[in-house]
Order: structure tokens, then C-alpha cells, then sequence
């Protein structure tokens, strides 16, 4: 086993330093732009979806998001090559020009009242390049942290980069909020919602500044990585990890990135409340994850915590959804929501870790790239239009709730499956 592989890194501590910071503050711009959309949701419904009904103008607006996705996988395979033969860094930077073209794209595109279906085209290129570049980036950057890492440390450091997610969303609800609070309607309708994407263009500036005297923390070995042996070698841990991300992707979509949109349509709390629960969500996951990641690993194995969060998770998601829907008050709303996400997603640092260490270092970037992009796109992509639309059918407000158990079902039965090895491995 090589120095690099086993955790004890030749790049010298304060580098290393300068390596992660890198790394997560430009995995949060990245996902900013990406997710900052679904806050955006409803007035781009009205701008680039016009309807007679506004309900079917935000399912639109919805599967659009959903589009976004279907690149996803693409981006994984292409850019997680890249990355395990022309190194990380490599990978990275690539991410973060075309998801600040496609954020470009949205921000200064004219609407469907100026030219017409066009509009409507280039919003759905600029999602489909934006999910080209999040399938690369995420499988990249926690390959980059996991091989800073002792072993002793992964999953602390690998929470990171979901702890860097969540205050991406953060830092979205609370320009959402801003923007919401500061302007009128009319200013909204005609040019505020257009804030969030143009400040999202700082990932190119930035995010080239911060990773662009990054030291590679890859190292190419005699083993070149093959996607045609990735699939046969490695068929079982690419499938079960799939499944595992059934859990993180239904929650952070549902709990956090649909629920403003929840909120307000359905149970008919003010949109500034609702953008609230966001920003409470996504602060109380930025402080759990890393905490959860330090109890990991200090556990000789990386089941035990994931076991505990998803039975929990699975027993409360009923209860949860049932105050939410009669009425607890803002305030409960808010702690409910907070809390049952820090729960469920709590442990994805831990989870992402496992099923890296399952892949051999030159086919590590590629594997957890593929799994954690179609996991996103199988169980995440057009989530928050399923169940918009199961709610308009069924006229029930606890269709969320059905959703989000069958996605903790599937991943406790992947994790049940899923081969365990020591973190030695």
C-alpha cells in the first residue's frame, strides 16, 4: 500500500490546510449555484413558464430543476475520470468554470415575455450544464478531503464538504430572505429574483483564486483507472452505494430546499417563515455533521451511527410531518424541521466515507462520483415535482412523509448490504 493511500499524506500540514479550505469553500459555491434555483422556484415558474395556473407554471418550473440532474451522471463519469488520471485539481477547476457559465447563463438571460419559448430553452441548457458540473464536483472534493485524511480523521474531514453544502444553502435561503423582505413584488417579479444568480457568479473569480495554487493530492500509479473494470470489479458497491443515497438526497431536497415551497403553498405559512426553516436547517446541519463525524471515528466501524440515524429517522418521519400539518405554530415548525434534518442527514459524512474506502485509489474519484450523482438523480431530481404533484392528486399534505420513508427503507436495506471493511482498508 502506497504512503498516499494509507492516510499519511507527504503534503505538509499548513498546505494541507491551505488544500481543504480550497477544496470545501469551493464545493459550497458550486453547490450555491446549483440549489440557490429552488428558492427561485415559483417566480421563475410565472417568468419562463407563464400559465393560466400557477400551479402548473411551478410544476414546470420544478421539473426544470429536476433537468438539472440529468447531466449529473454524465458530469460523474467524465469529470471523475478526469480526475483519477490528469489529477483532482484538475477535476475541480473544470467543475467550477462550467457552473459559473451556466449561472451566468440564468442570471442575465432575458425572460419568456421578451423572446419567447427561447427563454425557456436556454434556462433548461443552463440547469443541464449546471448538473454537468455538480455530478463532477461533489465526488471529486470529498476524494480530495478523504485522502488529506488520517484514518482516524476521514470521516471528520469528509463531513466537511457536506457541512460546506449546507452553508451553501444557508447562505441561498438567507439572500431568498433578503431579497424577499427588501423588495416588493413588483421589484421581485422585474429584477430581484435575478440577485442570488448574479452573486453566484463570484465562483468564478473566487473559486479560481482559492484552488489556484492547489497542491495535487492525487498520485498516479502504475494502475490507470478503467471505467469498463470500475463497472465489473466494483459492480456491488456502486449499486448498493446508489441506493444508499436514497436517504441524504430525499431529506436535504425535502426538508431543506422544498420545504419553503412547502410551507407556503401547502400549509400556508408566510414566505419569510418558510425561507426561515431553510436557513434553521441548514445552520443546525452545518454544526451535526461534523459532530457526528468525530463519534465515527472513534468507532471501529462505520455502520453503528448510520444504523441509529436511520431507524430514528424512519420512526419520527411520520410524527414530524403530522404536527407540521396541524398547525403546531412557526416557531415548533421551525425547531421540528431543524432538528428531524439533523437527524436524517447528519451522518452523511460517515456514509460518503464507507463508500469511498470501498473503491481502490485510482478508480475512487469516478466510483464515488457515479454513486453519489445517480443517487442524486434516481431519488433527488424531480422529488420536489413528484411530490407537488402527489399533493395536488391526493390533496393530502402528508405525501412528503411517504416519499422520504420510502427513501430511508432503501437505504437501510443497502446499508444492510453494503460490505463493511475496517477504516484501515
Amino acid at each position: 500500500m502506497s504512503k498516499f493511500e494509507t492516510g499519511d499524506c507527504p503534503v505538509a500540514f499548513r498546505q494541507s490546510k491551505k488544500v481543504i479550505l480550497a477544496t470545501v469553500v469551493g464545493n459550497g459555491l458550486v453547490i450555491y449555484d446549483f440549489t440557490v434555483y429552488s428558492f427561485s422556484a415559483v417566480i421563475i415558474g410565472k417568468l419562463f413558464f407563464p400559465s393560466d395556473s400557477s400551479f402548473a407554471s411551478l410544476l414546470m418550473a420544478l421539473l426544470t430543476f429536476g433537468i438539472g440532474f440529468a447531466m449529473r451522471p454524465l458530469g460523474a463519469i467524465v469529470i471523475g475520470n478526469l480526475a483519477d488520471r490528469k489529477g483532482r485539481k484538475a477535476g475541480l477547476n473544470v467543475t467550477n468554470l462550467l457552473m459559473a457559465a451556466g449561472t451566468a447563463l440564468i442570471a442575465f438571460m432575458p425572460t419568456h415575455a421578451s423572446i419567447g419559448v427561447t427563454a425557456t430553452v436556454l434556462l433548461v441548457v443552463s440547469r443541464l450544464l449546471q448538473g454537468f458540473a455538480t455530478g463532477g464536483e461533489i465526488g471529486v472534493s470529498s476524494v480530495v478531503l478523504m485522502e488529506l485524511a488520517a484514518r482516524n480523521q476521514r470521516c471528520y474531514l469528509v463531513s466537511w464538504r457536506s457541512a460546506s453544502q449546507a452553508a451553501a444553502v444557508l447562505v441561498g435561503a438567507v439572500v431568498g430572505a433578503a431579497t424577499t423582505s427588501l423588495l416588493t413584488p413588483e421589484q421581485l417579479l422585474a429584477w430581484g429574483w435575478r440577485i442570488p444568480f448574479v452573486l453566484g457568479l463570484l465562483i468564478a473569480p473566487f473559486g479560481w483564486f482559492i484552488r489556484r495554487n492547489m497542491v495535487e493530492t492525487a498520485r498516479r500509479g502504475i494502475q490507470l483507472p478503467s471505467l469498463r473494470v470500475l463497472l465489473k470489479s466494483h459492480r456491488p458497491q456502486l449499486l448498493l452505494g446508489i441506493l444508499m443515497m436514497a436517504t441524504p438526497t430525499a431529506s436535504i431536497y425535502l426538508m431543506v430546499l422544498y420545504m419553503p415551497t412547502y410551507l407556503v403553498r401547502t400549509l400556508g405559512m408566510s414566505p419569510k417563515m418558510s425561507l426561515l426553516s431553510a436557513c434553521f436547517s441548514s445552520a443546525v446541519l452545518f454544526i451535526a455533521a461534523p459532530l457526528f463525524a468525530r463519534l465515527a471515528d472513534r468507532l471501529p466501524r462505520r455502520k453503528p451511527t448510520q444504523y441509529v440515524t436511520m431507524i430514528v429517522s424512519i420512526l419520527l418521519v411520520y410524527p414530524v410531518f403530522l404536527a407540521l400539518t396541524h398547525g403546531v405554530g412557526e416557531l415548533a415548525s421551525l425547531l421540528i424541521i431543524g432538528l428531524y434534518s439533523a437527524i436524517a442527514m447528519g451522518n452523511n459524512g460517515v456514509a460518503t466515507v464507507m463508500i469511498m474506502e470501498a473503491f481502490p485509489a485510482h478508480h475512487r474519484a469516478t466510483g464515488m462520483s457515479m454513486v453519489y450523482s445517480f443517487g442524486v438523480t434516481i431519488f433527488g431530481a424531480f422529488c420536489p415535482f413528484f411530490v407537488t404533484w402527489l399533493i395536488g392528486v391526493t390533496q393530502n399534505p402528508m405525501a412528503p412523509s411517504w416519499y422520504l420513508l420510502g427513501a430511508l427503507l432503501v437505504s437501510l436495506f443497502a446499508l444492510v448490504k453494503f460490505p463493511a471493511r475496517p477504516p484501515a482498508h
